[in-house]
């Protein structure tokens, strides 16, 4: 099977949302499914099981720092995107993997996490918990506590997949301050943050592509 990548750069959320719909229309009748990279300008998208008790400032108040706000159709709560946040829509055919969700769910978080172990970083999922954590340190110990650092919320539509990941690479933490992530009382971490220097964005693509096609048993074409 062949996954295309797309790479839309710096883009609007609005107008990336429109052009992944348009995809999913294109998947549905029959075109090959998508990987998309991307980042976006401050946004906070709002998922289906979203509460207002998961922002912590009042919608005014997040717009007037230049945050915008957004409805969407995926599932979970409340999620930041901003520069530096590696975004990865996979526009994908169910039908063609069984038509099962879990297992789609469980290799995206594989996939993340063999990602951040490409880096250096171990990574884990936790049961009940969407997305993938990572221990938090104190004096080169672990101390118990875990930091999100990928968050993952998806879609379907005739049992294709939308929505996908945010991968915290070089991301501005402070804007988490905002939100609940996910609804959830946790604190955000990245990449940069954990490695202690900035990390190339083209490199974080590059593996994930392949960690994806060896993983999702597909061709990657570009």
């Amino acid at each position: 099977m062949k996954i295309i990548v797309e790479d839309w750069g710096l883009v609007d959320y609005t107008t990336a949302y429109q052009r992944q719909k348009r995809m999913v229309e294109a998947v549905i009748s029959g075109e090959c499914g998508r990987l998309i990279f991307c980042e976006h300008l401050p946004v906070l998208t709002l998922g289906r099981l979203f509460k207002e008790s998961s922002l912590l400032y009042s919608k005014e108040e997040i717009e007037q720092k230049g945050v915008d706000l957004q409805t969407v159709d995926r599932g979970g709560d409340v999620t930041l995107h901003s520069p530096g946040q590696l975004v990865v829509y996979v526009v994908l055919d169910l039908n063609l993997f069984d038509r099962n969700l879990k297992i789609y769910l469980e290799k995206l978080e594989q996939v993340a996490i063999d990602l951040l172990r490409e880096f250096g970083i171990l990574a884990v999922s936790i049961a009940g918990k969407r997305g993938v954590f990572v221990h938090k340190f104190q004096s080169g110990f672990a101390v118990g506590s875990e930091e999100k650092i990928i968050s993952i919320g998806i879609g379907v539509r005739k049992w294709v997949t939308y929505h996908g990941l945010g991968i915290n690479v070089n991301t501005d933490l402070p804007l988490f301050s905002l939100i609940k992530p996910c609804g959830l009382d946790v604190q955000m971490t990245s990449m940069a943050k954990v490695l202690r220097c900035q990390v190339t964005m083209e490199e974080v693509k590059s593996k994930w592509e392949q960690l994806f096609g060896s993983i999702f048993e597909v061709n990657i074409v570009r």
